[in-house]
């Protein structure tokens, strides 16, 4: 079936009989539509020909259908390099936001993702045929018109290039939109590159990091050296995918096996690793047990990799390469130390007293650093590095792996985004403080400045940022930023953000869930049991008619086992854990049947790092849940909710 239920060029469109013209489009309609559609386009076809009434190039598409995302527009107009999106609203007297939303988001979709689109001027409009007076701009650039003007607005928005879109060829048009880190990955192992993923600033950006490592990779191997750079990157950049690329190109170039990816986050590993699996199973026909067991030994759980450094003192791992995901919460010493003694028992007793001291005198970034030293010749560790995203006591944060090289390592070379500088990822430290004696290079490209799960638009991290640093003008004028690109509502009815997100994904392969803080334990008064853990490969990647599957919304995922994941459209629970009190967030954590307050200032950064984790884990949009509460419950007192509820209404967040 052709993408559009009617598609002609205009001059053939005007001449063209409407009754013929409306045949067409209803016998192309494969939905059947009732009769409030039908003499809407009956009002359309009308509408058009005297706005193209001094149009004398171009084509019109009537209902084209986005490919792979479903949406479909009302007309499209190709006129020389001008792509016209049209939403009608025949009848309505009001020019509504979500069909304001609507236009504006298929505009986006088209610039981003549509091959034919890409450098085109796109112009929006929206007519509402029922408004009374004259067109003007909504503050998303969406031209809003009853339609009396459409022909001036045509005439003054037509781009002056003589050069005219291809029609069938545009509405053939590849359409390219962003996968999820899951999808990315599959794509990766089946030995694509990051350019395959897709063509935009956010691959690009992928593209230029992930060459730049290459680079200090073939310098070390040429001259026998031992290097570690830190890549950063804002949250959903893909420093996950960046690493995993890397691992694989090294794998390809050499045609050796002497690189892993290593990561502390189990449930990623759980999800990853099930995931292409199942992809190799699929698509190769692989054993899924052979096919598990391969991916083992490219992804691999961090601490495995550490602890086999004692087996053997003088060995150093088959690796030269290693990638460590979410390097900033590789554990300090006194944690790292307490875990050996308290879990690693058998492994410490096969070592002298002199050797188990040394090792646990060490944090984890100097014993991982200590393992790969070991290489005669080279070796190289890229630690993937996020701000603001440590959430778990005993996390060192980056400042250790500057410490332990200063300490121990100085002669390795290190090499840094310009972004690491930041108080974000180095704390109260300065950067020259900590890199003070260590041969240190600064490259840009290795910070990832392009989100790719929030491909909407960059202004996610921002808003929440503002959000959760209780800066409210910050934190409105990013929402505004968002509106019509990236749906973010409030909400105080469970039921109407399940439904919602359940309605954004329905006949789509997007996936929703719901996700709450991990200390949001007063959350199961609502039905939300975050302390029943989820099982992330079900959760993640289980279809529809799976109970353990997020898109029942009966397990909600915690900040741990969503970090370094993500779904296309959330419902976030906030419970009083993080609460608004007095104009300023304030601490607390669950007790039996209190609240206690919390003091210390690295708990408190875990808490506030767990918030940033949840809203900014869904790439299409998200609802805030906020409870009511109940003042017959002291744990769930009204008050812990109604002064964050007034706090994101002063924001400016819309109500659902």
């Amino acid at each position: 079936m052709s993408a559009a239920f009617y598609q002609n060029d205009i001059n053939s469109f005007k001449n063209q009989n409407s009754e013929e013209i409306f045949g067409i489009i209803a016998h192309n309609d494969e939905y059947d539509s009732g009769a409030k559609q039908k003499d809407a386009w009956i009002a359309q076809i009308d509408i058009l020909k005297r706005a193209l009434n001094k149009i004398d190039r171009g084509s019109i598409l009537f209902e084209y259908t986005l490919p792979r995302v479903g949406g479909r527009t009302d007309n499209i107009l190709l006129i020389n390099n001008t792509i016209f999106v049209l939403e009608f609203k025949v009848g309505t007297d009001t020019y509504d936001s979500e069909a304001i939303r609507q236009v504006r988001t298929y505009c986006f979709d088209l610039a981003n993702y549509h091959e034919e689109s890409r450098d085109r001027k796109i112009v929006p409009i929206l007519i509402a045929t029922g408004v009374i007076g004259t067109s003007h701009k909504a503050p998303e650039d969406v031209i809003l018109t009853n339609g009396d003007d459409l022909a001036d607005i045509i005439l003054a928005n037509v781009g002056g290039s003589d050069i005219q879109i291809d029609a069938i060829k545009w509405a053939n048009s590849r359409y390219v939109p962003t996968p999820s880190i899951i999808e990315a990955a599959e794509i990766l192992y089946n030995n694509h590159s990051v350019a395959d993923i897709a063509q935009n600033s956010a691959a690009e950006n992928l593209t230029k990091t992930s060459d730049a490592v290459q680079k200090i990779i073939e310098q070390s191997r040429q001259n026998g050296q031992k290097s570690i750079c830190f890549i950063t990157g804002v949250p959903g950049a893909g420093k996950t995918l960046a690493g995993l690329n890397i691992a694989i190109e090294n794998q390809k170039t050499t045609g050796q096996n002497y690189s892993c990816f290593l990561t502390g986050n189990q449930p990623l590993v759980s999800v990853l690793r099930e995931a292409l699996a199942a992809d190799d199973s699929r698509q190769n026909g692989t054993q899924i047990t052979e096919a598990r067991n391969k991916v083992k030994s490219f992804i691999q759980i961090i601490h495995h990799f550490r602890d086999a450094s004692l087996d053997n003192l003088d060995v150093p791992p088959v690796d030269n390469v290693v990638i460590f995901d979410e390097a900033q919460r590789a554990w300090t010493q006194p944690m790292l130390s307490n875990f050996m003694q308290e879990k690693k028992t058998a492994v410490l007793n096969r070592l002298t007293d002199e050797q188990r001291a040394h090792f646990l005198s060490m944090s984890e970034p100097e014993m991982l650093i200590d393992y790969m030293n070991r290489h005669d010749d080279w070796a190289v560790i890229v630690c993937l590095v996020g701000g603001g995203q440590d959430i778990n006591t005993g996390e060192a944060g980056i400042q250790e792996w500057f410490e332990s090289l200063r300490r121990s390592f100085p002669d390795w070379n290190v090499y840094v985004s310009n972004n690491i500088t930041t108080k974000e990822y180095l704390g109260d430290k300065s950067f020259a403080e900590l890199t003070a004696g260590l041969k240190c290079e600064t490259i840009d490209k290795l910070h990832l400045s392009v989100s790719l799960r929030a491909h909407r638009t960059t202004d996610v991290a921002s808003f929440v940022d503002a959000l959760l640093d209780n800066n409210v003008e910050a934190a409105s004028e990013s929402y505004k930023r968002l509106s019509g690109l990236y749906p973010i509502y409030i909400t105080r009815d469970l039921n109407k953000a399940k439904n919602w997100v359940g309605a954004q994904t329905e006949g789509k392969t997007l996936r929703h869930g719901l996700i709450a803080s991990s200390n949001g334990r007063r959350l199961r008064a609502e039905g939300i049991w975050i302390e029943s853990k989820c099982k992330p490969e079900k959760w993640f990647l289980a279809g529809r008619d799976d109970i353990k599957s997020s898109y029942f919304m009966e397990e909600a995922a915690s900040e741990f086992d969503i970090q370094g994941l993500e779904i296309d459209y959330a419902v976030v629970a906030w419970d009083a854990d993080y609460r608004y009190v007095n104009g300023a967030f304030e601490y607390f954590k669950p007790s039996g049947s209190r609240w206690l307050t919390i003091n210390q200032e690295d708990k408190k950064r875990y808490l506030k790092n767990a918030y940033r984790v949840l809203l900014t884990r869904a790439r299409e949009g998200f609802v805030i849940f906020v409870p009511h509460g109940d003042d017959s419950d002291t744990t769930r007192q009204c008050r812990f909710y109604d002064e964050l509820w007034k706090y994101l209404k002063r924001v400016g967040i819309e109500e659902l």
